[in-house]
């Protein structure tokens, strides 16, 4: 069990609060794909069950982990200005359905949903020095592999 040193911790310092808001956007982005897939009829009702409860359990989890490391659930929110909040507020978002406050999390499951490539490079270094150098191409995608075979060709 990971028990922060009271002392010398702090919840606005550290990995903690960054790495439950990563986990928190990927569940919740999860979720959203569960209900796309329950709404399209593709899971079965023994998959639906698994889904669900572990999302439960992932969920759970991060707020055990917000409790551990004295963090307040709704600072895993980010607001980014004027690109919006990290994750839709409670309720505000359902797949499929456009909501009044647009979040990263729902551009995100829309990008999924319809797919997108992204071609480039990325250098990454530190002192001004580039140590890796990488050509990449991402495809976002929520359809099957022979789906996403098709958008990188």
């Amino acid at each position: 069990m990971l028990v922060p040193n009271s002392e010398k911790s702090s919840k606005d310092s550290g990995l903690a609060p960054l790495l439950l808001t990563v986990v928190e956007l990927i569940r919740q982005l999860m979720e959203a794909q569960i209900i796309r897939r329950m709404e399209a009829g593709i899971l079965s009702d023994a998959e639906l069950d698994r889904a669900a409860e572990s999302l439960k359990q992932l969920e759970a989890q991060v707020l055990q982990m917000c409790e551990i490391f004295e963090i307040d659930p709704a600072d895993l929110n980010l607001d980014l200005s004027e690109i919006g909040t990290l994750l839709p507020k409670s309720g505000g978002y359902y797949p499929g359905e456009t909501s009044s406050n647009p979040s990263v999390l729902e551009l995100l499951d829309r990008l999924l949903n319809t797919g997108v490539v992204v071609e480039g490079s990325v250098d990454l270094g530190l002192a001004k020095l580039n140590l890796v150098h990488a050509k990449l191409r991402l495809v976002l995608t929520s359809k099957p592999d022979g789906m996403t075979k098709k958008a990188i060709n």
